[in-house]
């Protein structure tokens, strides 16, 4: 049996949310997938109240009621070409917020259309194949894997991995060996500039996040004497010191950002693995050293709001940048994709050894996709957060 999960999206930004409008259709062969719908299509569209409600982006967070369930067909022969999969994990990313949006703010992302099929990182395994470069059993990854049980997709769209990379853990190729891991990897080789013997301090915002959770463990392993994290909760700070080996860890929940940016960087910052942005990150540009170096990665918590990418920087901040000499440039890992293969060996090999922990929130169900998201884009992750859809 086949299920299909559809979602209900608006753009969050400039469009406001509407009431929406669930569907469950039974059939004989079912899948599940989810789509963006518009339940009230005229309404989103019009200039009146619940649009300029939500202009400003204050209310713009995405909402579970954004995506609902839906149950289709597959066409039961395959083309030339085609290959049948079937869904083990799926990906829910921060920057999947700027897909809501009718303008994404990069080349690289379309955005997902109202009633149609969402997408995003997957790795399954092929059941049946009418691809010469795949055959069944074979496990494979793609960026662009429909939210869905199961699929019918091109071989060109995908990429056969191996699971003896991540052990067995395949949902690892979703973040830690994968494209996750490429961003921490790279941007902090390419944008970093870590000296080892230099005594380099670093600081990473959204630390036990999927990408900054991997990178500040990369900062300690290419010779940053002090590796700090900034995190949301209690738990999450536990998490970065004693099971990935930060140095320490500030709760911006509870603590004053500034005053334990000194306690904890008495030396300054060097280096800045920047995942959120706003006023976390004007704490930490304040106290970066002369000739320092930000890795933008993300900016989490701009995302709700009508702003362009990457957000503007408050005078005050901008002074700091240019009058201590601060590199500050947008880093973009699909831009070094030739340099992908050796760093995905590099990180199978830390994974393996013991010296990068993995941290993973896994929720089971194609259903609870909706819930995921909106609770990975309030902080509600630790580590990568993945949804299980098969065994």
């Amino acid at each position: 049996m086949l299920i299909s999960c559809s979602v209900d999206k608006l753009d969050c930004n400039k469009m406001g949310l509407l009431r929406p409008r669930t569907v469950y259709i039974l059939t004989a062969q079912q899948h599940l997938v989810y789509h963006r719908q518009d339940s009230k299509p005229p309404l989103h569209r019009n200039i009146g109240g619940i649009m300029s409600h939500f202009h400003s982006g204050k209310n713009g967070a995405p909402v579970p009621e954004n995506f609902r369930l839906e149950e289709i067909t597959l066409a039961p022969d395959l083309k030339d070409g085609e290959v049948l999969v079937r869904t083990l994990y799926l990906s829910v990313d921060p920057y999947m917020r700027c897909r809501m949006n009718e303008d994404t703010g990069a080349d690289y992302l379309t955005p997902w259309q109202i009633s149609k099929c969402v997408d995003g990182g997957g790795v399954g395994v092929i059941d049946s194949s009418r691809c010469n470069n795949f055959a069944a059993g074979d496990v494979v990854i793609s960026f662009n894997w429909p939210w869905q049980t199961h699929a019918v997709m091109t071989g060109s769209d995908l990429q056969k991995v191996d699971p003896q990379l991540v052990d067995g853990h395949l949902s690892y190729f979703l973040g830690a060996v994968g494209i996750t891991g490429l961003t921490a990897l790279l941007g902090i080789r390419e944008k970093g500039h870590i000296t080892k013997g230099a005594n380099h301090t670093m600081v990473v915002s959204g630390a036990a996040g999927a990408c900054g959770s991997i990178a500040g463990q990369i900062g300690r392993l290419d010779g940053c004497v002090r590796v700090v994290g900034i995190c949301g909760s209690d738990q999450k700070c536990k998490a970065i010191v004693e099971d990935l080996g930060f140095s320490t860890a500030i709760n911006y929940h509870l603590e004053d950002v500034p005053t334990k940016l000194k306690e904890s960087c008495p030396d300054g910052i060097d280096v800045y693995f920047d995942n959120v942005g706003g006023a976390i990150s004007d704490a930490v540009i304040a106290q970066m050293n002369n000739g320092s170096h930000i890795i933008l990665c993300g900016q989490i918590s701009q995302y709700n709001k009508d702003v362009p990418y990457p957000p503007p920087l408050s005078e005050e901040t901008q002074k700091n940048l240019q009058s201590k000499n601060i590199t500050r440039e947008r880093f973009t890992v699909l831009n070094y994709m030739s340099k992908a293969d050796a760093a995905l060996c590099e990180l199978s090999q830390w994974i393996k050894s013991g010296r990068i922990k993995v941290l993973e929130t896994v929720v089971n169900g194609i259903e609870n996709m909706g819930d995921a998201f909106c609770s990975m884009m309030k902080g509600g992750n630790i580590g990568k957060q993945i949804i299980k859809i098969s065994h």
